[in-house]
């Protein structure tokens, strides 16, 4: 497998996800669940680990920052990285059942990471019934993306039970990085001095390019503020009447569809998997809605929209586009739901503002950090609904020696109600579900309705 690039400093997005925590609302730490069929042998496990950090740079760095430099925080090496810090060995809680489990990484997802470590957390769950074990991580969004999170953890996975290739010595580990304030400073500015010069020169070549097509310059440039302005406009409130509250608080559920199914749902209309996973997810929330006597045309959703290009496949950052739009709850009939949703999320994907987040992100980055955290939490704490989709390994995998049994994901909620990711594994779907506790006070009826949305639609496959 190719090696994933680590740039040394935060791009401007990932920038982003690091300043706005300085509301709570809005951290965007994901977290994993994984079942093992039995318990991953701890000194393998150990030695896995330890390599990876020795070979995978950002597992041992932390975040640094000049303030008023105007550049994104960058990385150095942490020279007091301690990896029994980082990863711990548990037992199970309560009857060592799955929803003892979720209740358990719960609390370890909400708690915010250590800016002075670098920003991850192992904890390795033995003891769960039937023999089983778990693999709970957390990482923070700034770090990568869904897809990045993905490659980053096949450093220290096998794809066999017990591997015979020898992976040879022990690599050295990295050298420590002690840079003076002073020195932070000057190579700040010695970025935001190439940034200048990178906007300057592209400048330019905007401006040749309008002398050239003045009329389509100037359609274009239209197209892009409208664009724009639709990416960032602030929504005042949710739209659903139950589904209103935050809180700090947070419930996990897990959902398992079929893979093959879902895909044949989703081809018997001309869609994508991620339209029918959609559809299953906005089917559930009508049903919950009606339950509670509060049916809705429409909710707020959000979805990020995977940007990578083949050059970027091995970029250890984020590459996406959070886009927002509201998705409608009112159509009963789950094959024209599909459809629909396949002609939203096709216009969105081709919103022109995708192309210009990086020169947003570092005009918003710029700004002071309380601007910032609140243009964002006008943007993001009114939106109802998450979805995410992570492709995952279509082969199986071992920790240790320990068969991946399943992976759940749990994406942030960054201020909305709800956020289910979906994560491939072989032929399996698994859904994570976080809510608010505050939103969804009835955690298991959501889950109901939800599994109802997912039948419905598996059945059209």
């Amino acid at each position: 497998m190719a090696e994933m690039r680590f740039e040394r400093r935060m791009s401007d997005q990932d920038a982003l996800m690091w300043a706005i925590e300085k509301d709570p609302l809005l951290r965007s730490t994901i977290t994993s669940v994984s079942i093992l069929e039995s318990s991953p042998d701890r000194e393998r496990f150990s030695e896995q680990l330890e390599r990876a950090t020795r070979t995978v740079p950002r597992l041992r760095q932390r975040v640094i920052s000049a303030p008023l430099s105007g550049a994104p925080p960058r990385y150095v090496v942490d020279e007091h990285f301690d990896l029994d810090y980082h990863v711990r060995w548990l037992r199970a809680p309560g009857d060592g059942s799955l929803r003892a489990l979720l209740d358990m990484a719960a609390p370890f997802a909400m708690q915010g990471f250590d800016r002075a470590r670098p920003l991850w957390e192992f904890d390795i769950v033995e003891g769960l019934a039937e023999g089983r074990a778990a693999l709970v991580s957390k990482i923070h969004h700034s770090i990568t993306d869904g897809v990045g999170a993905m490659k980053l953890t096949m450093s220290f996975l096998d794809t066999k039970a017990n591997p015979t290739k020898d992976p040879g010595p022990m690599p050295p580990p990295p050298e420590p990085e002690r840079i003076a304030p002073l020195a932070l400073w000057r190579e700040a500015l010695e970025h935001e001095a190439r940034r200048q010069s990178g906007i300057a020169s592209r400048f330019g070549a905007d401006v040749a390019r309008a002398a050239r097509d003045p009329l389509g310059t100037v359609r274009a440039t239209l197209a892009g503020a409208r664009s724009t302005g639709h990416m960032l406009r602030p929504v005042s409130a949710p739209l659903s009447p139950i589904m209103d509250k935050r809180s700090l608080s947070v419930h996990f559920d897990t959902l398992t569809a079929s893979l093959p199914r879902m895909k044949a749902a989703a081809r018997s209309v001309d869609g994508r998997l991620n339209d029918a996973f959609v559809a299953a997810i906005v089917g559930g929330l009508d049903r919950y809605h009606r339950k509670h006597d509060a049916p809705v045309e429409a909710l707020r959703m959000t979805m990020p929209i995977n940007i990578r290009s083949s050059e970027q496949a091995m970029e250890a950052g984020n590459q996406f586009v959070p886009a927002r739009f509201p998705v409608p709850l009112d159509i009963r009939d789950p094959k024209e739901r599909i459809r629909r949703l396949t002609q939203l999320v096709a216009s969105e994907r081709a919103e022109p503002a995708l192309g210009m987040v990086a020169p947003i992100a570092g005009v918003l980055n710029r700004l002071p950090v309380s601007v910032t955290t609140r243009i964002f939490g006008s943007m993001l704490k009114a939106i109802d609904f998450v979805t995410s989709n992570v492709p995952g390994a279509p082969i199986p995998i071992y920790v240790a020696g320990a068969p991946l049994e399943a992976n759940f994901a749990f994406g942030p909620l960054s201020g909305a109600a709800m956020n289910v990711t979906l994560l491939s594994y072989i032929d399996e779907l698994h859904m994570g579900v976080n809510t608010d506790r505050a939103a969804v006070p009835d955690p298991d009826v959501l889950r109901e309705c939800l599994q109802d949305g997912i039948d419905e639609v598996e059945k059209l496959g």
